[in-house]
């Protein structure tokens, strides 16, 4: 008994901060495993449809949709993933531009005449070259995947604005428009926005007189389902400093115990010091190794 009290009262007199960085994914749809491809107009595709050679998307993420980043410090949004259904075996190339936003929106604005406008862009935070070789992907399910290149924090709670441009490098570089089935989310309607244009780029429509007006006369689709899509992202953790005060103590011990007995709240993506996924005694177990080592 001696001894345990003389480790307790060794790890009191202990104090340590340690900040660590973690990748999160938020699915939206069921990612792995939907079998629902649209099939309808082409100018109602997002993120893109290859059928024209100028396309942009953009998508409202809102809050409920991104629930797993609540209570999470530092988030910067990593990547973009889209599945998709090929039936081509032409190889694409476009050149893409990636935009993202924070808004408080979780609809598209109507005007006086009822026309939905689209968001300004945002922060351009990707851009590069994609060569999409469906010839060896013919029939099968292909991941249109996309890194977001300059860091982007996200605050939980706000909507995500996404925007997606993609533009051939000649206006003849297009494809039949049912060769590409992207995979759709059930439910979601209304939260995408489209534009395609065999000659103008969605950059150049929007430093134009008409933006931000999406019509159908433009090529816009503006009740468009979201696609189903895998956002990865990158958060800090202290694993340990489940009190929240920035210093991992005997105070998050006792914090843990009682989080464990349902007698008090802590911040749950510190408490799962063993990172398993569950707050259990072992990972009381890792915070006391934790103060003890200092690691």
């Amino acid at each position: 008994m001696k001894k345990f009290y003389m480790i307790l009262a060794a790890i009191a007199a202990l104090s340590m901060t340690a900040q660590a960085q973690f990748l999160g994914w938020v699915e939206v749809g069921d990612y792995y495993n939907t079998t629902e491809t649209y099939n309808g107009s082409y100018f109602d595709v997002a993120p893109t449809t290859f059928y024209l050679a100028h396309t942009g998307s953009q998508m409202i993420y809102t809050p409920d949709l991104l629930t797993s980043m609540k209570g999470k410090d530092g988030i910067q949004i990593k990547y973009l993933n889209f599945r998709f259904f090929s039936a081509s075996y032409e190889e694409i190339v476009r050149n893409a531009k990636i935009y993202l936003r924070e808004i408080d929106d979780t609809e598209f604005a109507v005007n006086k005449y009822g026309i939905k406008q689209f968001f300004d862009f945002g922060e351009l935070v990707a851009e590069g070259r994609y060569d999409i070789d469906l010839l060896d992907t013919y029939g099968e399910d292909q991941i249109l995947a996309m890194e977001i290149q300059e860091p982007f924090t996200y605050t939980p709670g706000k909507s995500l604005l996404v925007t997606i441009i993609l533009d051939a490098e000649d206006d003849d570089n297009c494809t039949a428009g049912s060769d590409y089935a992207p995979f759709y989310t059930s439910g979601i309607r209304g939260k995408a926005m489209t534009y395609t244009d065999n000659w103008i780029s969605f950059v150049d429509y929007a430093l134009g007189y008409d933006f931000p007006d999406a019509t159908a006369t433009l090529g816009c689709g503006t009740n468009v389902d979201l696609p189903v899509t895998e956002l990865g992202y990158t958060y800090e953790r202290m694993l340990g400093d489940v009190d929240g005060d920035g210093n991992i103590s005997i105070g998050d011990l006792s914090t843990l115990i009682d989080m464990i007995l349902d007698t008090a709240e802590g911040i749950a993506v510190n408490a799962d010091v063993d990172d398993n996924g569950s707050i259990a005694i072992g990972d009381v177990t890792a915070l006391i190794d934790m103060l003890l080592n200092g690691e």
